[in-house]
């Protein structure tokens, strides 16, 4: 009983479960194609060129657009993960490190390095995107509930009712991902099946819808297949993947899961690719496609017009692509056709079939999207870059279970907001855009880097097409803030909520880098370690070899571990404590050199018996050189 506590409060070693199936699937969840197809027709279908003239004619071409930036950045992705499959949880933040890291051939960085200030600057922008995500979807989920409560009972839901089903809906997938990637793979799964099982019926009857014409339509939003597909204006096929870039992101999810993949460093880059193709490439140009497709006349939604000072408040009604520009929800709208014509007397049905496999589309890309969150928040703060606590794993799921509770609490936070005002919600999206190109962007840079002195570096894979990646996300960040900002006052409102999220969010990372690194560079740690006596001279030399040894204190002790003594148990209960011979090397280190003179001993040390030691970091208060009474880091 007593080794079980042990056992629970000790970190949990992270095992390998995850195939090229589960790697797929969990960033397949997270670029959901059933939930925005839902979300975003209507946005592309009322979307208008800086002129005010409408570019919905041009959905399907951005969508082309958007793919292509999403795949020269994923292909990025893919290289480095291939060449750090060690990344672990760290995922981009490691590969920014790395890339400097192996480029300069240093021993060591310092707290100013460029690698480190590559690390920070690519982890806090992927704090920006998948910390404020979660919060946006569980604020859909919350809005979306209402509407179908709406749609059963004419009925509205409060604000606060809205944020208390927020609030429960993002424990309740907390609670998924809290226990363990293995159950969160098998719900993404199962999410992706669902979704796609009804985005193929839905098109396939949207198809069929305008092959057959049951309601004798006679003006269709697009006169044939190719006037879906064409692009019938350059300004308006960009306008377009503004929007549709942000249907598409996610595909680098998967790379938070190395640690928990095995052979990652073929299965995580297939992955990347795999899921952007099946979900962007496959799900997403088909179900836009018959969407489109099946837009006339009958497609109807009513307009009101506010009061002015000098006329009345006004009721119209509009068609086609301008319906589903009016429309709370066109593609329930949609459903709701296809149901009374297609398949008579089930239109209320299928619109709720279809609204349900939606709502279960939101659950599998929350859920995702936190669970890739909270690993690179994990990994960030075993390198000691964020509050140590974030980095706890739970002893029986091997989750950072404490990082899991926070975004919960994160999430409710923006819910709550977001449930109030579309504006408000649309801001905070922003916002969470701008983390996710800038991330992008960085990374196709830190591609670049990684590669350039390699020898098997090519030019396209590793110059060409990253080069392309970086250009791309600066023009999709260009893009979006530049039509935001000369749009109408709540374009121009969500604007600068997105400014004041993510300037406040560069405040805050400035602040908190700025005094890490002075902490950094002027303290000192102590680092205890108990060893075989036999390892004293290979531990001294690993250190000195790494330049990391200013000295070095040695005792001869006696003691014991978790085994009491016994090097070999037999499956049999201990009962006498035996106290065996050992060193204890005390040496003094720059906090910056913590972490690397403790891998360092241990690889040293590791064997992979009972035996191999014990590694405690205690806070030195300070230090000084006798003779010349130098204090702190310059004592050493």
């Amino acid at each position: 009983m007593a080794s079980q506590k042990v056992e629970g409060m000790l970190k949990p070693k992270v095992t390998p479960t995850l195939g090229l199936l589960g790697a797929t699937v969990n960033a397949m969840a997270l670029i959901a194609p059933g939930a925005f197809l839902w979300i975003t027709y209507q946005l592309q279908a009322a979307a208008t060129l800086p002129s005010g003239a409408s570019c919905a004619s041009d959905i399907w071409s951005g969508i082309v657009v958007a793919l292509v930036v999403c795949f020269l950045t994923a292909l990025s992705y893919a290289q480095l993960a291939k060449i750090y499959p060690e990344a672990g949880f760290a995922s981009c933040a490691y590969f920014a490190e790395k890339a400097f890291i192996d480029s300069s051939e240093e021993k060591q960085h310092h707290p100013a390095s460029i690698a480190r200030v590559a690390k920070l600057a690519t982890g806090w922008a992927a704090h920006l995107f998948y910390w404020v995500y979660p919060g946006v979807m569980v604020a859909f989920m919350a809005t979306f509930i209402g509407y179908i409560y709406t749609a059963f009972t004419s009925k509205t839901l409060t604000n606060t009712e809205m944020t208390i089903i927020g609030a429960v809906f993002a424990f309740v997938t907390g609670y998924i991902g809290y226990r363990g990637v293995t159950g969160s793979t098998k719900t993404s799964l199962w999410i992706n099946i669902i979704q796609l099982s009804a985005l193929v019926i839905f098109s396939g009857l949207a198809i069929w819808y305008r092959w057959s014409n049951p309601e004798h339509a006679t003006t269709w939003a697009f006169t044939s297949a190719w006037d879906v597909v064409k692009v019938h204006s350059f300004q308006g096929a960009f306008v377009q993947s503004t929007i549709a870039i942000l249907i598409l992101v996610g595909f680098e999810s998967c790379t938070a899961l190395a640690a928990e993949t095995k052979e990652p460093e073929t299965v995580i880059p297939k992955a990347i690719i795999l899921s952007l193709l099946i979900q962007g490439v496959f799900a997403y140009l088909i179900e836009y496609f018959a969407a489109s497709y099946m837009v006339s006349e009958k497609l109807t939604a009513t307009v009101t017009t506010a009061a002015t000072a000098t006329a009345a408040a006004t009721t119209s009604t509009v068609t086609g692509l301008a319906a589903a520009a009016a429309s709370s929800a066109p593609i329930g709208d949609m459903a709701q056709l296809l149901g009374g014509h297609v398949l008579p007397g089930v239109a209320f049905g299928l619109m709720i079939t279809i609204a349900i496999t939606v709502a279960i589309a939101v659950i599998g890309t929350t859920l995702s999207c936190m669970n890739t969150a909270v690993r690179v928040t994990c990994g960030m703060a075993e390198d000691r870059e964020l509050p140590e606590m974030l980095g706890f794993m739970h002893g029986g799921f091997s989750t950072p279970h404490m990082a899991m509770w926070a975004l919960v609490v994160v999430s409710s936070i923006i819910a709550a907001i977001g449930v109030r005002s579309v504006v408000g919600l649309t801001g905070i999206t922003l916002a969470s855009n701008l983390g996710t190109f800038i991330l992008y962007g960085l990374t196709c840079v830190w591609t670049i880097v990684a590669f350039k002195g390699r020898k098997d570096f090519s030019f396209t894979k590793h110059a060409l097409i990253p080069g392309l990646g970086v250009i791309a996300n600066l023009v999709m960040v260009g893009g979006i803030l530049y039509l935001y900002i000369i749009g109408n006052a709540d374009a121009v409102n969500e604007a600068h909520i997105c400014f004041w999220i993510a300037g406040g969010w560069g405040v805050v990372s400035l602040l908190y880098i700025g005094l890490s690194t002075v902490k950094k560079t002027y303290s000192v740690k102590m680092i205890a370690c108990v060893i075989r006596p036999e390892q004293l001279n290979e531990v001294a030399q690993a250190l000195k070899d790494q330049e990391l040894m200013m000295g070095m204190t040695v005792s001869d002790v006696r003691g014991f571990g978790r085994q009491r003594g016994e090097t070999v148990t037999n499956g049999k209960p201990i009962e006498e404590i035996k106290f065996l011979p050992k060193l204890k090397l005390e040496i003094l280190v720059r906090d910056w050199d913590v972490d690397r003179a403790m891998d360092i001993i241990a690889d040293t040390l590791r064997t992979g018996n009972i035996g191999d030691g014990k590694i405690v970091v205690y806070e030195a208060a300070s230090a000084m050189r006798v003779r010349t009474g130098e204090r702190g880091v310059y004592a050493l």
